[in-house]
């Protein structure tokens, strides 16, 4: 009996089953375990005691466990340049310049690409006052990388500081020949040379510059320099070398800008005006900022007329950058051609070059709704030349070509089919038909020029003379 008990007093219970086996509603990471160790860490490590050193053993000690953590250190990772300057910088800090030169030495041979290295050991004999080192380095330094501006700008700053201008002049002149610097490295040299007053010398620079960087930014600050310095002849002459320079396919709006408030500072206001115009008869599609200058210039020195035509060229710039986003926007034509018709001085030539242009924009839909306006273009075309030019076959010119582009077997237009027999047909006096078309158009300007032309032929006709007196009578009504 006590040994049956025993057995079931040793029996090993079953495992319990897990009922739940969702995740817990609070997880913990590795990381919150160590966050909670580390915040009830109740132990404070106190720093290192402070070291007097008191004699010269305790000091060599010192020094002796510095430099092997330093050597350390380098042995681990001996491209990690960060190890060589806190050495260097270390031994610099206890007077050891010759230990000092030797750790630069040493990475120097390990990456002697690497600029940092090159400007730290410059520096510190700079600081050390070794002036026959510094200068070894840095041409040690331009050798193998002539490119890096750095170096230049630091060593002719040395060379300035010990008042060496002369050196620091053939430092600058070797960066032109061997480096090929940059924009900076220019505008430096300059600098350098104006502060010493070498104005010759800074011009010969500037006629370097332009042409190694050939910028417009470039050119307009050769020109002030001139300007500044009172060689107003020879600003003027750099302006116009850049006009050259560049020519027509690469010209910036920049250079004019600058070029006319040149003229204009110089009170050479009709000299400022033919820039304006020639930039923008030249240059219409490219200048944006340009019209604006203008504007300020005719305004401020301008008359009436002046002013008008800057709004004339500003008006058909607007009109062709709409042109050129939607060619077959005939309204735009039409009000493009109306402001040349309009002008002070009509341009003939350059109308009829708009003309040409807008009647090229053929509909691309052979149906008559796309049409209509388009018709029209030519019908203002040939009123132009027959009333405004007085060409009367140059307008029967345009009626025959506009009468071959219709497509007659879709569609055709009688208007236009009159208007060419008119022209071809019909003596002067019988225009009552272009009136009635002109008053269709709402050009009622060109209706009262053919009202007086039609009376200069016929005044004894009554008629006329009732329709003139009822059209100027509903013109008076809507203020036309």
């Amino acid at each position: 009996m006590e040994q049956a008990t025993a057995g079931k007093a040793q029996r090993v219970p079953k495992v319990a089953k897990v009922k739940n086996k969702a995740p817990a509603e609070i997880q913990i990471t590795a990381e919150q375990l160590l966050r909670e160790a580390k915040e009830r860490d109740l132990e404070i490590v106190p720093p290192p005691p402070k070291q007097k050193i008191s004699d010269p053993e305790e000091l060599a000690d010192y020094r002796l466990r510095k430099r092997k953590a330093f050597e350390d250190n380098i042995r681990k990772n001996r491209l990690v340049v960060v190890n060589w300057l806190k050495y260097s910088k270390w031994e610099e800090s206890q007077g050891e310049i010759q230990r000092a030169r030797s750790v630069y030495e040493r990475a120097l041979d390990v990456d002697h690409r690497n600029p940092t290295l090159w400007l730290r050991y410059a520096e510190m004999e700079m600081r050390c006052r070794q002036v026959n080192h510094a200068r070894n380095l840095w041409d040690r330094a331009v050798t193998i990388m002539p490119r890096v501006s750095q170096f230049w700008y630091k060593y002719t700053y040395m060379e300035e500081m010990l008042g060496n201008i002369a050196g620091g002049a053939v430092k600058f002149e070797r960066v032109g020949w061997s480096g090929h610097p940059d924009e900076q490295a220019w505008q430096t040299y300059v600098n350098f040379e104006l502060r010493y007053k070498e104005i010759d010398r800074a011009r010969a620079i500037y006629e370097k510059f332009v042409y190694t960087h050939p910028d417009v930014k470039h050119w307009i600050k050769y020109a002030r320099f001139e300007e500044k310095h009172g060689f107003i002849r020879s600003a003027r002459q750099v302006y116009e070398r850049a006009v050259d320079f560049y020519g027509e396919e690469y010209m910036d709006e920049r250079l004019f800008i600058a070029f006319a408030k040149f003229e204009e500072n110089q009170r050479e206001h009709e000299r400022a005006r033919v820039i304006y115009k020639y930039a923008l008869n030249t240059w219409l599609k490219k200048v944006s900022r340009f019209t604006t200058a203008y504007t300020i210039h005719e305004k401020k020195y301008g008359d009436r007329v002046g002013i008008e035509n800057v709004i004339l060229s500003k008006r058909k710039f607007q009109y062709e950058e709409a042109i050129q986003d939607n060619p077959y926007d005939y309204d735009t034509w039409f009000d493009y051609c109306k402001l040349l018709e309009n002008a002070e001085e009509v341009d003939v030539s350059a109308t009829r070059d708009v003309y040409e242009r807008a009647i090229a924009q053929i509909p691309p839909s052979k149906e008559k709704t796309y049409w209509r306006r388009y018709i029209y273009l030519w019908i203002k075309y040939a009123l132009f030349e027959e009333l405004d030019v007085g060409d009367m076959d140059k307008a029967r010119m345009v009626y025959k070509n506009c009468l071959e582009l219709i497509p007659h077997k879709v569609f055709t237009f009688a208007k236009i089919w009159l208007l060419e027999w008119h022209s071809v047909f019909v003596p002067k006096t019988n225009i009552r038909g272009y009136i009635e078309l002109e008053i269709h158009l709402r050009e009622f300007d060109r209706c009262r020029i053919l009202y007086e032309k039609f009376l200069e032929f016929g005044p004894e006709n009554c008629t006329t003379w009732m329709k003139f007196a009822e059209l100027e009578y509903i013109l008076s009504d809507l203020n036309v």
